[in-house]
């Protein structure tokens, strides 16, 4: 086949198709060059322009590489500096690291007949005392697996690592803590990722569609094996604060406090349209653009790896805020290589923030499953503990407390300026919760979870009679990781609450 050459309407522009021979030679190599398909044709010769290189093109096919010979290992690029900074390590643990529990009944679902089987991954820190009453649960984010601290069995330091031990906000010396991976991860419990038994493939998508009280009732059921009837507390940020609000809804009788870190009781549609824009970036651009999601079924080839990294782009930018980006990274540019004579900007990630995002989304899509990110944060967006919500889903909690006396507006707590018109149905499905104590801490520069939906949930649970509410807002510039990372004022308030 010869070459073939069009012309165009732009001045100098020509396109070339080359044979197929030579284009799969093209597709071949690991470093991509736009000039090796597209051509422009100035009145300057070729030869004296250099062609360009696109490196973080390349670095697709050396991602793919890696992910074959590797499956799901982390990368160790210390020298980068957008890998320095107070992230806190989530790593994919060891199933040798973590205890697993089985349980072979049944679990009701919301939305689905009751999965067969299921398996809960957990770690456990501190001792269970003979009465077992000082149980906390500890509940996670979407994306963290249980391993919130070191253990004996496995060193590294865990997503909460600074809250947890002796004398921390979480004090093993008093407390029995456990963390599990939710139902539909894929750090040991059963997800999408997990071996279906009906077939012995992965479950994929098939797997059925859950929400966070589903998670509860595995917790629960892991409770119920090792013998806790009744938790000292329920602990929980971001999706765990839904969880820590879920399980004191639906077994009031068997949790003493709740904890809610930069939580909601009703995801927004600013938050539910983040977290599409996240899933879109696998299913959606991936599914048409690149085969490699597959409808959810690509466990013996490549998962979607550019997807989900594109959605830990997209997630990082909620995770954070924009006055830390300027502290610590300004408009800094990389480095410019040595033997350059001056600085010419480049296509690819050239400011450090964005090789802060792009090493951040590449760490991370080397380390999670696709699919339990889409269900996770599908989970996410369904919870919504509104009256007229909960009851067409016919949940119910296990046991009614007693009618709580309505909690009038003092000084201290004035009524909200301008309630929001969902407020009263909000504070009448939180009925169940009128007498456990609650602390809610929200952060300002909290951007994902705003401050304003911390105060709706307080507000909402003041009115549906609940007098021991406490409510704190963080400053600092860490948006909704702070619960991460600010340890004396997250772990303070912790600390006074549980005592």
């Amino acid at each position: 086949m010869p070459n073939l050459h069009f012309k165009s309407s732009i001045p100098n522009f020509r396109l070339r198709v080359l044979p197929p021979t030579a284009a799969g030679a093209i597709r071949g190599r690991a470093l991509l060059s736009s000039s090796s398909i597209l051509r422009l044709n100035p009145d300057t010769p070729t030869s004296s322009r250099p062609l360009p290189s696109f490196p973080c093109v390349a670095q697709h096919a050396a991602r793919e590489n890696r992910i074959l010979s590797l499956r799901a290992s982390s990368l160790s690029d210390q020298t980068d500096p957008s890998s320095s900074g107070p992230e806190p390590p989530y790593a994919r643990p060891s199933p040798s690291s973590y205890q697993t529990y089985h349980h072979a009944k049944p679990l009701p679902l919301t939305y689905a007949e009751p999965l067969p089987e299921f398996d809960v991954a957990y770690e456990t820190w501190g001792t269970l005392s003979p009465t077992r009453d000082n149980a906390i649960l500890l509940h996670t984010g979407l994306s963290a697996s249980s391993h919130a601290a070191s253990t004996r069995e496995n060193t590294a330091p865990g997503w909460w690592e600074k809250f947890i031990g002796p004398g921390r906000a979480l004090d093993t010396q008093q407390f029995f803590v456990i963390c599990t991976n939710v139902l539909g991860g894929c750090y040991g419990s059963t997800g999408p990722s997990s071996i279906d038994p009906a077939t012995g493939k992965p479950y994929a998508t098939t797997f059925p569609v859950i929400n966070i009280f589903d998670m509860v009732r595995a917790q629960f059921a892991l409770l119920d094996h090792l013998g806790i009837e009744r938790l000292y507390a329920s602990v929980g940020s971001s999706m765990g604060a839904m969880q820590s609000l879920a399980a004191g809804w639906m077994v009031p009788q068997r949790v003493g406090k709740i904890v809610s870190i930069s939580g909601t009781a009703r995801s927004s549609p600013s938050s539910v349209a983040m977290r599409f824009a996240q899933r879109s970036g696998i299913s959606v651009t991936v599914l048409m653009a690149d085969p490699n999601w597959n409808h959810g079924f690509y466990y013996d080839g490549l998962p979607p790896h550019t997807g989900l990294k594109l959605a830990r782009q997209i997630a990082t930018i909620t995770y954070r805020s924009g006055p830390e980006w300027d502290i610590r990274f300004g408009r800094q540019l990389q480095a410019a290589p040595e033997a350059a004579e001056r600085r010419i900007p480049a296509l690819c990630p050239d400011f450090l923030i964005e090789t802060y995002l792009d090493h951040q989304a590449k760490q991370f899509c080397l380390k999670y499953d696709a699919n339990s990110l889409i269900y996770l944060s599908k989970a996410m967006d369904l919870f919504d503990m509104t009256e007229p919500s909960l009851a067409a889903l016919g949940l119910r909690p296990t046991a009614t407390p007693p009618p709580a006396r309505f909690s009038a507006p003092t000084r201290a707590h004035p009524p909200p300026a301008n309630p929001a018109p969902h407020l009263p149905a909000l504070a009448a499905g939180l009925r169940p919760l009128s007498h456990t104590p609650i602390l809610i801490l929200g952060v300002q520069s909290d951007i994902l979870f705003p401050v304003e939906q911390q105060r709706e949930l307080a507000d909402a649970l003041r009115m549906a009679g609940n007098s021991r509410v406490s409510y704190y807002e963080l400053g600092g510039v860490w948006g909704h990781d702070t619960f991460l990372l600010d340890e004396p004022n997250v772990g303070g308030a912790i600390r006074g609450f549980l005592l």
